[in-house]
């Protein structure tokens, strides 16, 4: 089988699929690489290092489509329709895609996939069990998503994070507040106090108050009881309304103390729930910072503006979109491990075969023999009656 890595279709994508390390491990399986003259590029990886290391260099991005049976991407067709409409043309029946889809937020578009004949797995619906573990691409995004929000804070924050003590006086530390203890918000809160910062931690789930504290942060407790605040798959839940209003009215004081907000509460395929409203906004210090990780999902805070920044009441509101993206290095290493690892699990005997009662390909085969056959996605189409086997 041939496993083919096109270049990614938005500019503004930096990371590839497969980076050459990866590479050893799939051919010793048999499965020959094929990869995109320039698509490791902006992840720093040259066409040598990839031929160095096994794989064949394409010319051009029809011979990958033309000759791969299985495409590893970043970002697959749904995911980014307005870039990669050229791509859905190239797919042929019975190709295998693996990528992100985003097809909780785009049914319809993952629907076109499946009119395509392509048998397509999404990475971001990958269970959170423990045999996929080394799987799971959105924790490992989340992982530098939440180190670079708190590189972008202390770079537009008009002050330092550390207690210093100088001949000129103490500087005092900055105060920090992350709200969501997931992957994306432990990890701002370990790179936060590494730089010194005095750190607050908030999450709908009271069972991570040890993790936040295990990285020297304080668990901020609301007398809020969140009613199924993860799904079976290790995902958040949205929670009502009135839960919402009241977290807010609770947050409001450890908001209005702290010098940067990082929040990362998403909830997949819904809106971001809003968290911080203008009016705690306008009860900040002058020169804070808030960095939204849920821009993409609408934000939450109430100000976001997803890809911008924003200055309201003397705080800057920052909307960052595909953070890991801007560490195309490192995001392309874990992503390509993530890959290769569900790659290797995937194939046996020179196919892929298609195990219903396999959590792992049941929660992440969104189109198949031309229907989508993913229970939410058909449920988000209107398409009542579930595809009978897999």
């Amino acid at each position: 089988m041939v496993v083919g890595v096109p270049r990614e279709s938005c500019p503004q994508e930096r990371r590839v699929a497969l980076v050459p390390s990866v590479v050893p491990s799939l051919t010793k399986k048999e499965l020959e690489v094929m990869i995109e003259s320039g698509a490791g590029l902006e992840s720093g990886h040259a066409d040598e290092e990839y031929s160095a290391r096994g794989a064949r260099i394409a010319g051009t991005r029809t011979e990958v489509f033309g000759q791969a049976d299985i495409l590893v991407q970043v970002h697959a067709y749904s995911a980014i329709p307005s870039c990669a409409r050229a791509d859905l043309e190239m797919l042929r029946p019975g190709q295998v895609v693996i990528g992100f889809f985003d097809p909780l937020s785009e049914p319809a578009e993952a629907a076109e996939v499946a009119r395509r004949g392509v048998t397509a797995f999404a990475m971001e619906l990958m269970p959170r069990i423990t045999r996929a573990q080394n799987m799971d691409a959105l924790s490992s995004m989340a992982t530098i998503a939440g180190y670079k929000a708190v590189l972008l804070a202390a770079d537009r924050l008009p002050r330092m994070f550390p207690l210093l003590m100088t001949a000129a006086g103490t500087v005092t530390p900055a105060h920090v507040f992350v709200i969501g203890a997931g992957v994306a918000g432990l990890q701002a809160i370990a790179t936060a106090r590494r730089l010194g910062a005095v750190v607050e931690a908030y999450d709908v789930r009271p069972a991570v108050k040890e993790q936040v504290e295990s990285l020297g942060a304080k668990f901020v407790e609301l007398p809020l009881e969140a009613a199924d605040a993860e799904d079976k798959g290790g995902y958040a839940r949205a929670q009502d309304d009135e839960f919402y209003r009241r977290q807010r009215e609770l947050m409001a004081r450890v908001v209005a103390g702290s010098d940067v907000v990082i929040t990362t509460a998403a909830v997949p395929g819904r809106q971001a729930p809003v968290l911080v409203t203008r009016e705690m906004v306008a009860g900040m210090r002058l020169g804070s910072v808030i960095v939204d990780l849920a821009s993409e999902r609408g934000g939450n805070c109430e100000l976001t503006r997803a890809g911008e920044t924003v200055v309201e009441s003397g705080v800057t509101i920052l909307g960052p979109v595909n953070l890991p993206g801007a560490i195309p290095y490192h995001a392309s290493q874990l992503y390509a491990r993530n890959v290769s690892a569900f790659l290797l699990y995937l194939v046996k005997d020179g196919a892929i075969p298609l195990d219903s009662d396999d959590p792992i390909v049941k929660e992440t085969l969104i189109t198949r023999g031309g229907e989508v056959v993913h229970p939410r996605l058909r449920a988000a189409l209107g398409l009542s009656e579930p595809v009978a086997s897999q």
